[in-house]
């Protein structure tokens, strides 16, 4: 993958937190993938703006946690007490194997870690830092899916076309509850990726839990090499349909061309299916927003919390048409994650188009990844808000008009949200009516 292409260009070299983290890879999801596919780890910034300490050497990181005392002087006595009284006390039992003080000092920085209560930010011991960057670098086995943290459940957030995922029956909203008979219970999203992930050829065997239905269901699936499409295209009747699949480095690229392919169609109907992205490239979504909205228009706000400026980013103005919620549809779903959910918030609060589906994921954070020596650790270090101030993380992007598409609808191949933009950009303005009465609506 070339990072260089996806860099984070700010412009204002003063403002701490914009030096700190300039040249790092910023990403627009933050979501745990089960892809064979660097592009989608998304959320994610790759920097060293912190201090460091070689976590693959015990004196510098007895030194670390003794020496580097935050600046409000934390009474560290207790943690002390507590070790030497694991020193004296505790007694090994023949199945129990001696534990290195390394391993102590990794297991007591995670329960700090993990006290924040972030499912996203996690500390990667050396083994699983190494496995972080197989991961990014692809190298590795995939079922072709993604799956994020809701209510403190292993849920996928979509599967992707013509994957191994998508081919065995995985729908999004499953919630995972075992893999390979584990219980994912207190797992997190991390290690359910680890255990998913794979040789290529091998079978991981899920039991997920499906809304609508009364039993668990095992679903086995044989890990692949994973190839994403970007966009693909179709017509139906006065209509171009563009179906947007990820945020990756080709994605303004592969936008250019299908919107150049609805301007040769002689349309003037559009919709932009974003159901089931889990995002990518913050810069993607930016460059791809400007087609739709004017020069200047918020595309988002990066958010750091605290008295630091929210990073805002704005439309180019490469507007290709007169877009306008008449003649331009928006879909999204409980699938589409950060980046689907920043240009959706976009279009939508800016009034360029109508929304129409049901509640995204709900992933509005980006995560940095800080080396310390052998182990990682990834962070949040952001929020994203729409173009009105609104947290992507706070319960999702809401729809104009909600229409559900259930787990049975998808299997079955029936697809009432595609149905509604249709009729809504025909000028039937009755789809919560209609849907009711094929008591197939949401609400």
């Amino acid at each position: 993958m070339n990072t260089h292409a996806q860099t984070d260009t700010r412009g204002d070299s003063t403002h701490p937190r914009k030096t700190e983290r300039r040249g790092n890879l910023l990403l627009g999801v933050g979501l745990a993938l089960v892809f064979a596919s660097a592009a989608f780890f998304s959320g994610l910034s790759i920097g060293s703006g912190v201090a460091h300490t070689d976590a693959a050497n015990e004196a510098n990181i007895f030194s670390f946690w003794k020496n580097d005392a935050p600046a409000s002087e934390v009474d560290l006595g207790e943690f002390w007490r507590v070790w030497h009284l694991m020193d004296d006390k505790f007694v090994f039992s023949s199945s129990t194997a001696a534990i290195s003080d390394e391993d102590r000092i990794y297991g007591a920085i995670k329960g700090m870690v993990e006290s924040y209560g972030d499912p996203y930010t996690v500390f990667l011991e050396p083994q699983e830092a190494s496995q972080f960057e197989e991961d990014i670098s692809g190298n590795f086995g995939g079922v072709g899916m993604e799956v994020g943290m809701r209510d403190g459940l292993v849920t996928v957030v979509a599967p992707l076309p013509d994957t191994p995922a998508e081919k065995a029956g995985m729908v999004a909203g499953d919630v995972v509850l075992e893999i390979d008979g584990v219980s994912t219970d207190s797992m997190s999203v991390d290690e359910a990726v680890d255990r998913i992930r794979g040789e290529v050829g091998t079978d991981v065997v899920l039991t997920i839990y499906r809304e609508g239905e009364f039993e668990f269901k095992e679903i086995t699936i044989t890990r692949g090499n994973i190839t994403i499409p970007t966009v693909e295209t179709e017509t139906a009747g006065d209509v171009f349909i563009i179906k947007l699949y990820s945020f990756n480095a080709i994605s303004e690229m592969k936008m250019q061309e299908a919107l150049r392919s609805y301007i040769q169609s002689g349309k003037h109907k559009l919709v932009l299916d974003l159901r089931g992205n889990p995002g990518g490239f913050l810069q993607s979504a930016v460059a791809i927003g400007s087609y739709f909205l004017p020069t200047g228009k918020v595309v988002v706000r990066e958010h750091f919390g605290g008295d630091t400026d929210d990073q805002v980013y704005r439309s180019q103005g490469k507007v290709v048409d007169e877009f306008s919620p008449e003649n331009f549809v928006v879909l999204f779903d409980g699938g589409s994650a950060s980046a689907s959910e920043i240009l959706a918030g976009a279009l939508k609060e800016h009034g360029v188009a109508t929304a129409i589906g049901d509640t995204s994921f709900g992933k509005g954070s980006v995560q940095e990844l800080v080396s310390l020596g052998d182990a990682s650790l990834k962070v949040t270090v952001a929020r994203w808000l729409t173009p009105n101030g609104n947290s992507l993380s706070d319960g999702g992007l809401e729809p104009d008009i909600t229409i559900k598409r259930t787990p049975q609808q998808v299997v079955a191949g029936e697809d009432p949200q595609q149905e509604a933009a249709l009729r809504w950009l025909s000028g039937k303005r009755d789809l919560q009516e209609y849907f009711a009465s094929q008591e197939t609506v949401a609400e």
